[in-house]
């Protein structure tokens, strides 16, 4: 089949959805590539380029579309010519916001198009080659540093110089999801001293092995979840919200930077950076609304302006952060949609299968073969696993119970297992010469009291301990040396192989144990 990519309406949109790198993946699948003149020039790729990577480029929308049976693009479909264009039976992949837009999914369900929202992928493992959303969230985030650092007029990090002390921006991230996260690592790259709030607490450990610090909320509610199904943050209740206005202006007068984040699909942007803490900010402050396009999370973001406060704070609403970054943004997308042409394409031989039982093609359908199949039933694996009940807690009349039955099964079997030894070394003893008694006693001692010493070492000990312990091979090495020299070939072949052996052992040992220290050392 063909697989054509237009070139995108919407002023001011960098982005395409065919890179001449995922054409030549799309055409090992089977399919045929086709593209508009000119639709990859904003985002750095020229006709010649695809003609290099062997897609078909035509002059005009109308005969792209004429010629595909799929089209891919980036924003939905833009106006009346465009969707006059779709056919009966054609596949189209972009975003779409079905929920946002019902009107024009009723009109796509009466064009027959088989519509794939590629904002409706599930969150679950097995789409996140797809996660079309993560993918812009994350070029949203680092870019909002970025265009932060170009309003802002002093540095990131902190610097001692001749000059004088200059202490590190400080930045608050309000929302630690996709964008929030890149948002963070962009930040303390950079150097700042990045603070970050999330209405989900297990964000904390992410945010603190990041570099950031996590703003705790002192607040207690029982009913209060931040997390929501689909991998989103809930909607906070009144009490929870106050709370954390609260605690916004207390931090407001000390942040240099602020990132809002906070965006729940299908929703308006709630609002948590308001008008009074703008104006508690100090002078050449910064402040950074990704929701600008669904209201934005700050009082007086203006989408897609920039705009200065009477007191000195830029406000930047900016609606294309990823469409910003074109190159990189259309090279993630595009892999995006090649990894959904890839599962459409199960048999690798240029046919679209659209199978309605599988979860993610199911999920991201909302019209299909002239019905509305927008919203999507619940995967069969759900994103986020449900919490399991608590286990009741044990007395400790209960515990002692327990730690001692476990003592009295460990001493019957360790009794039961010096028996059985016994009559094996009785048993071994009425055959074999003195000699080897000795050598072989010795042998299994050795074993039992290595066994013991290890056995009771905790298992996160386990790497470190046997690295060091390795270097006990050197009494192999003294052993074979001095069988090395015997008159018999293999007794000389195998001590020379244990020498080898244990050698490698010892050189392995110290060599994990010196990087596992290191990892212990501060630079």
């Amino acid at each position: 089949m063909k697989i054509g990519a237009p070139k995108e309406t919407v002023e001011g949109e960098n982005r395409v959805a065919m890179t001449p790198a995922s054409a030549l993946q799309l055409q090992k699948l089977g399919h045929e590539c086709v593209i508009e003149s000119g639709a990859g020039k904003a985002a750095r790729y020229s006709d010649q380029d695809y003609k290099d990577a062997g897609v078909e480029v035509v002059k005009t929308a109308a005969a792209l579309w004429k010629a595909a049976d799929v089209v891919v693009k980036v924003r939905p479909l833009k106006n009346a010519t465009e969707e006059k264009r779709v056919r009966k039976g054609q596949t189209v992949i972009s975003f779409f916001y079905p929920a946002q837009n019902p009107e024009q999914l009723e009109r796509m369900k009466d064009a027959g198009a088989n519509y794939i929202a590629m904002d409706m992928v599930p969150r679950i493992s097995r789409a996140q080659k797809m996660d079309a959303l993560s993918s812009m969230a994350n070029i949203a985030g680092y870019r909002a540093v970025i265009e932060a650092g170009n309003s802002f007029g002093r540095f990131f990090t902190g610097q001692v110089t001749a000059a004088g002390k200059v202490p590190p921006a400080k930045v608050l991230i309000v929302g630690a999801g996709v964008a929030g996260l890149a948002a963070i690592g962009a930040a303390t790259s950079l150097g700042a001293q990045v603070y970050a709030f999330d209405v989900r607490p297990e964000v904390a450990e992410q945010i603190e092995s990041m570099g950031a610090e996590f703003v705790y909320l002192e607040f207690s509610d029982e009913v209060q979840d931040g997390a929501a199904t689909g991998g989103y943050a809930a909607p906070s209740s009144p009490e929870f919200r106050e709370a954390q206005l609260a605690k916004f202006r207390e931090l407001a007068p000390d942040m240099d930077i602020v990132i809002t984040t906070a965006l729940i699909p299908g929703r308006d942007a709630p609002k948590l950076w308001l008008k009074d803490m703008v104006e508690a900010m100090k002078p050449g402050s910064v402040v950074v609304d990704l929701a600008a396009e669904r209201g934005g999370n700050c009082d007086l973001t203006v989408a897609n302006e920039k705009i200065e406060t009477k007191n000195g704070v830029t406000i930047i609403g900016y609606t294309d952060f990823p469409s910003r970054m074109a190159t990189q943004a259309s090279e993630l997308y595009s892999s995006n949609i090649r990894h959904m042409i890839s599962d459409l394409t199960p048999g690798k031989d240029g046919q679209i299968v659209h199978n309605m039982e599988d979860d993610v093609i199911r999920g991201a359908t909302i019209t299909y073969d002239g019905e509305i199949t927008f919203p999507p039933p619940p995967p069969k694996v759900q994103a986020i696993a449900a919490k399991k009940p608590a286990a009741p807690e044990k007395t400790p009349e209960e515990i002692a119970a327990q730690e001692a039955a476990l003592l009295r099964k460990a001493g019957r079997r360790q009794i039961a297992a010096l028996v059985l030894g016994g009559l094996f070394m009785a048993l071994v003893g009425v055959y074999a010469p003195p000699a080897f008694m000795q050598h072989f006693i010795v042998f299994v001692l050795a074993v039992f009291v290595g066994f013991q010493v290890i056995w009771g070492v905790a298992h996160a000990l386990h790497t470190p301990l046997m690295a060091v312990t390795n270097a006990i091979s050197g009494i192999i090495i003294v052993g074979a040396l001095l069988q090395i020299g015997s008159n018999s070939g293999l007794v000389v072949a195998l001590a020379a192989v244990s020498i080898l052996v244990a050698s490698i052992n010892i050189v392995g040992g110290f060599m994990v144990t010196r990087r596992m220290l290191q990892m212990f050392q501060k630079s």
